[in-house]
């Protein structure tokens, strides 16, 4: 982690990935996130992955670096004891992740009577208030049409909650926006994040919107084939799996280099009286004229072989591999990244977990902090924060109202 944003204080009521993992970044770079739970756990307490003993992997991935506190929040005074933490004047606070429903006890109205210059970054499943998951968006997106062999007649979901991800990170940079310029309006504010509007955006910025308005198109399947330019799954000699990628005219040329196939490649564009290296699309359009001179001159390559040649040559490609073996033996990625650190978990395990993607190379990056247990920290934020004496501390606890981690075991 770094210390970018040391000092700021974001306080999380949020379950499941985009609030939380809006809710890590920050943390990652130095915020101070302390995250309200319901006394037990919320829904994401012990979601999957776990371990062979039940205990939260998931947990510990997207809570890593926060202060946990759990509040009763099936009484009234719990949820008061709530608002009092999230509008709180002390320190630099007034910052609120939450994906509670916009009517209700944590609306912004409610919030706002208390701390008239509170930022809440609610995140969303449809902007008129109607649930979603980011598997139900995507499914409403048309993508899982787009997604999967091009035989295939059924529509595919992708694994990766890729949409939830994406909310998060885009949570992180607008609550930060708002907070820049409340440091010059003293303006608070409401900043609503639906997953199905990161989705609507996302296909609108990668032109996919207007291909399918402007060209009337209904796109096919295409499999592993890289959607207008060359790319796609091969074999080698050894049966390995590849996948190769050539998109600028660099790539174009480096691949052709490391495979010899120059001469053929200049046969066929004189044939078609085209030329590949100039346009990409070309590429996409004769790819069942071009995959079959590939996969034979790769046919002819074992794996190791190929390797050498196409990293000599700087082409752009990567073989298949499960998970499995990724997280073992991929030492760019995983194993010998400097982003990941060895670091015991709440779980009793002890394995690398990843602190933030970016890398500042003039700073020094700071040990990855695991996550907390649930509760381990109610004593500390209720003094820290709303500046309680450990006798209002203790008849909150003999409340029913909060408790600690050892409550809780």
């Amino acid at each position: 982690m770094y210390n970018l944003l040391s000092g700021l204080r974001v306080i999380e009521a949020a379950s499941f990935v985009a609030g939380p993992s809006c809710g890590l970044h920050l943390a990652q770079m130095g915020a101070e996130v302390i995250r309200i739970d319901t006394i037990g756990g919320g829904p994401d307490y012990t979601r999957w992955p776990v371990d062979d003993k039940n205990q939260p992997l998931y947990w510990e991935g997207l809570n890593k670096g926060k202060r946990s506190i759990a509040v009763n929040l099936r009484d009234p005074r719990g949820r008061d004891l709530m608002l009092d933490i999230i509008t709180a004047q002390t320190g630099h606070s007034g910052l609120l992740i939450t994906n509670f429903p916009v009517e209700g006890f944590l609306s912004y109205d409610v919030l706002a009577q208390r701390r008239k210059d509170l930022i809440c970054m609610r995140i969303m499943g449809w902007p008129d208030g109607r649930p979603a998951m980011d598997y139900t968006v995507n499914a409403a997106s048309g993508l899982p049409f787009l997604t999967g062999p091009a035989e295939c007649e059924t529509p595919v979901n992708h694994l990766l909650p890729a949409w939830d991800l994406l909310t998060g990170a885009y949570g992180a940079f607008a609550l930060l926006a708002a907070e820049k310029n409340r440091q010059v309006t003293g303006r608070g504010e409401e900043i609503r994040l639906p997953l199905s509007d990161i989705v609507a955006s996302s296909l609108s910025y990668t032109g996919m919107v207007a291909e399918t308005l402007v060209r009337d198109l209904k796109r096919e399947r295409t499999g592993n084939d890289v959607y207008g330019a060359f790319g796609r799954d091969f074999t080698t000699r050894d049966g390995k799996q590849i996948m190769v990628v050539a998109i600028t005219a660099k790539q174009w040329r480096e691949l052709l280099a490391s495979l010899g196939l120059e001469t053929n490649i200049s046969s066929l564009e004189k044939e078609l009286g085209l030329s590949f290296a100039k346009e990409a699309g070309l590429r996409f359009e004769h790819r069942e004229r071009l995959f079959p001179i590939f996969q034979q001159a790769i046919s002819y390559i074992d794996f190791t072989d190929l390797a050498e040649r196409f990293d000599r040559r700087g082409v752009t490609w990567s073989p298949f591999r499960t998970m499995y073996d990724a997280v073992r033996q991929d030492e760019r990625m995983f194993a010998g990244n400097p982003i990941f650190e060895s670091i015991d978990h709440i779980s009793g395990h002890r394995y690398p977990a990843a602190g933030t993607a970016a890398t500042l190379p003039t700073a020094q990056r700071g040990h990855v902090r695991g996550a907390p247990r649930l509760g381990q920290d109610t004593d500390a934020v209720l003094a820290d924060v709303l500046g309680l004496s450990e006798q209002a501390i203790g008849h909150l606890h003999d409340q029913g109202l909060v408790a600690s981690q050892e409550d809780q075991v």
